[in-house]
């Protein structure tokens, strides 16, 4: 996967596919963007994701914006997204991936240290649902161990799925080992490198999906 950098978080607005068996795959993409600053509908996934305790969105009605990062890889942009979330003092969520644990364990400590959430985003950025029971759980705690190793105080509690995709047994093994689901309600498309279009692009498009209560996810290239 491809982790692309923004510095605003991105809303999951997304239309989903009919209910099946136990055991399908959903993916939570493809959704059709609001522009009247409305929380975005999810269908029927909306008592999937409440019966296992999993989110899109703040279902509080504040006014919050929680930003969130897919970290896969390092593009060399997070020390500055770091240094503008610590002049702003904004708080942010990292879910991030083995490969980016091992590759940046300065940045992923800098991320603790400054009182960022570090999130599990699986440690081997695996599709969930073709997975064992056993395979799904060595995913999610090696990549805790890791985040542990480099901060002992570490408190890994949410995870991502790799490209949104999940179905209800997924939840509920996240559920067992003690783990919240977190989606978003608002995306940016950034992770294709080279079609960059600038910041006032990016802003744009964000300033017309913002809504109240959403996890807005930015990827990190």
């Amino acid at each position: 996967m491809k982790n692309s950098y923004v510095i605003l978080l991105v809303i999951f607005c997304f239309s989903f596919f009919p209910l099946q068996a136990y055991a399908n795959s959903y993916g939570w993409g493809g959704y059709k963007k609001t522009t009247d600053h409305t929380q975005p509908e999810v269908g029927k996934y909306k008592p999937i994701l409440e019966k296992y305790n999993s989110y899109y969105v703040d279902p509080s009605g504040d006014k919050h914006v929680y930003l969130t990062f897919d970290n896969g890889y390092e593009a060399g942009y997070t020390e500055q997204i770091l240094d503008v979330l610590k002049e702003k003092n904004a708080p942010a969520t990292f879910f991030l991936t083995g490969h980016y644990v091992e590759d940046q364990p300065e940045l992923t400590k800098r991320m603790l240290d400054d009182g960022h959430t570090i999130g599990n985003h699986s440690d081997g950025h695996r599709d969930f649902t073709k997975l064992s029971k056993q395979e799904f759980t060595e995913d999610l705690e090696v990549l805790t161990k890791k985040i542990k190793k480099v901060s002992e105080d570490a408190n890994v509690q949410y995870v991502r799925p790799p490209k949104g995709t999940f179905n209800e047994q997924s939840l509920q093994w996240a559920n067992e080992l003690g783990y919240t689901h977190i989606f978003w309600s608002l995306a940016f498309v950034d992770w294709n490198e080279g079609s960059e279009k600038g910041w006032k692009n990016a802003y744009d498009q964000v300033m017309e999906q913002i809504h109240r209560c959403h996890y807005f996810d930015a990827y990190c290239i």
